[in-house]
């Protein structure tokens, strides 16, 4: 990977100069490292011909530390009359102009992302990257009730985007268990690590609830301190006067640690 810099925001009172950090996948390389350094697929500029990623807040779920909570048996309780099964699909042999893959999603889009933030020529440019490698399919004996495009790789897969029957989110919470049975069917089939996406603000705190085994990128490092980042997600929309280190009491400690 190549990783490059791009100027940000310029704050001179406080000496704060902000760079967001970007990388580029070299050819068809194993992205696990990529994601390793906290890196995730940027696709919100579709005119890209290269696969970039963006450095973030990256969730992930070490499977090694990895058990169901109550939350999690409760959902699979809920679930479970609905006698669902997950197949695995390489994404080239699947078929993307399926109809009922199709409405599916289109109807996903249109009532839970908005149209806005996920145009059809997004989508398809994201169904074009080779970063997504194949997709989990949901069904039972009736109909598909939801897919997950996934990045799978020896030793990880990335819950990139799902998409569900949205008739059941009053009755089943059929997207919180389409999470759990990714990453508990990762455990079974022995990964190492389930990418979970960004954790920002609020509305990242159900991912941060729900399952065991998690840390974040920190900047430096994968944390495992899930106080601090329930902490950090409460504070992200707060006005922040410099960037955390210096903001930080003890900065010459955080030196020290590096």
């Amino acid at each position: 990977m190549k990783i490059f810099y791009s100027e940000n925001n310029v704050d001179y009172s406080s000496y704060t100069f902000s760079y967001a950090i970007y990388a580029m996948r070299e050819g068809q390389e194993d992205v696990s490292p990529i994601y390793d350094k906290g890196f995730l697929p940027y696709t919100g500029n579709i005119t890209l011909e290269s696969e970039t990623f963006y450095l973030a807040r990256s969730l992930r779920v070490d499977l090694a530390r990895f058990v169901d909570t109550s939350e999690n048996r409760r959902i699979c309780r809920q679930i479970e009359p609905l006698g669902v099964s997950v197949e695995l699909v390489k994404k080239e042999d699947f078929d993307l102009e399926e109809p009922a893959f199709k409405e599916l999603c289109e109807a996903y889009i249109t009532e839970r992302i908005g149209d806005s933030n996920m145009t059809q020529e997004r989508w398809n440019y994201i169904l074009k990257s080779s970063i997504g490698t194949h997709i989990l399919k949901f069904k039972n004996a009736e109909k598909t009730l939801g897919y997950i495009l996934v990045s799978l790789t020896d030793s990880m897969l990335h819950y990139w985007f799902s998409f569900f029957d949205t008739d059941y989110m009053k009755s089943h919470s059929l997207g919180k268990w389409m999470m759990w049975r990714a990453i508990n069917w990762s455990k079974e089939n022995g990964l190492d690590y389930v990418y979970l996406g960004t954790a920002y603000k609020s509305a990242a705190l159900y991912k941060i609830r729900d399952h065991k085994g998690l840390e974040f990128w920190d900047g430096q490092q994968w944390n495992q301190d899930v106080k601090l980042l329930k902490e950090l997600c409460k504070t992200d929309l707060e006005n922040k006067t410099a960037d955390r280190f210096k903001s930080l009491e003890e900065p010459n400690s955080f030196l020290n640690q590096l």
